[in-house]
């Protein structure tokens, strides 16, 4: 498979231009994906952010394995950085999220305060890979459709101020990916869940590897889902035996795997397989 990059031109501009606004705001406001914390993080944050507040919102909670997010949470937490798990499509914990933004600007409104100014305005920057979510987050904690929201990557081509309470203020950012990944893995997570257009992917080839993947951390799911007695530790013979169960054959009783593939992935980004992560802390720095 060949390396997986993906940087058009507006991603170029949009982190130029969040380098330039990063003095307008007080505080960060960093949207994960929950199944994959650690490959959803542009590693370019730190240097666009600087020493910013940082708020960590890990989202989509309901698609990842909660046992795994609530690992996730307390990592984060051994690192001095707030963090809450949301989802923007069902509102799960959304309403939580503005207290946080004040929790996390504690000291900056103490020293506020200190200085005679008793405004508690938050100006805050959302940032976040494409496909993580963050037009529908908005859009929810707006309470209106205060930005576009799409279910592929890209939507997001500018940046806009949106007016969420009288308080708070968030400047939306296009999602930014970085120029490379040095870990094919991470590519691979990624595609797996979506945060990168399917048209410029191996899509066989993230299939398979997603099949291998359940196979190992979720076969369960995988037998529950496709009436699977037996899980192979080859995918091919998983999608074989997939493709029996849903009948999608074609002439001569050969297997259509193009359509199994596409059905694993679309039940797999939906959910229908069940919730799942695919990556843990362990090992971070």
């Amino acid at each position: 498979m060949n390396p997986i990059q993906w940087f058009p031109g507006h991603m170029a501009k949009a982190k130029r231009e969040i380098k330039e606004n990063i003095k307008l705001v007080d505080l960060v406001i960093e949207l994960k994906d929950a199944r994959i914390p650690f490959s959803s993080t542009n590693p370019m944050v730190g240097e666009i952010v600087g020493n910013k507040p940082r708020l960590i919102l890990l989202n989509k909670s309901s698609l990842a394995d909660p046992k795994i997010t609530k690992e996730w949470m307390e990592y984060y937490k051994s690192l001095n950085i707030l963090s809450l798990d949301i989802d923007s499509i069902n509102g799960y914990n959304i309403k939580n999220v503005v207290p946080y933004a004040r929790l996390a600007l504690k000291e900056v409104f103490e020293k506020r305060e200190s200085k005679g100014i008793k405004s508690k305005q938050i100006k805050a920057l959302i940032i976040g890979i494409p496909n993580v979510g963050k037009s529908t987050l908005i859009n929810t904690l707006a309470k209106r459709k205060a930005v576009q929201v799409g279910d592929r990557p890209g939507v997001t081509k500018s940046q806009t101020w949106i007016k969420i309470t009288e308080d708070l203020f968030l400047l939306d950012t296009p999602g930014i990916l970085w120029p490379k990944f040095e870990d094919q893995t991470v590519g691979l997570k990624l595609a797996m869940c979506g945060s990168i257009k399917d048209e410029i992917l191996d899509m066989e080839y993230i299939t398979d590897e997603s099949v291998r993947y359940l196979s190992i951390h979720y076969p369960n799911l995988l037998k529950e889902r496709y009436n699977i007695t037996e899980i192979s530790s080859d995918p091919i013979v998983i999608l074989e035996e997939i493709g029996k169960k849903r009948g999608c054959m074609l002439k001569g009783g050969i297997i259509d795997l193009d359509r199994v593939r596409t059905i694993i992935m679309n039940e797999l980004r939906s959910m229908k397989i069940g919730a799942m992560s695919y990556e843990k802390p362990e090992g971070r720095s």
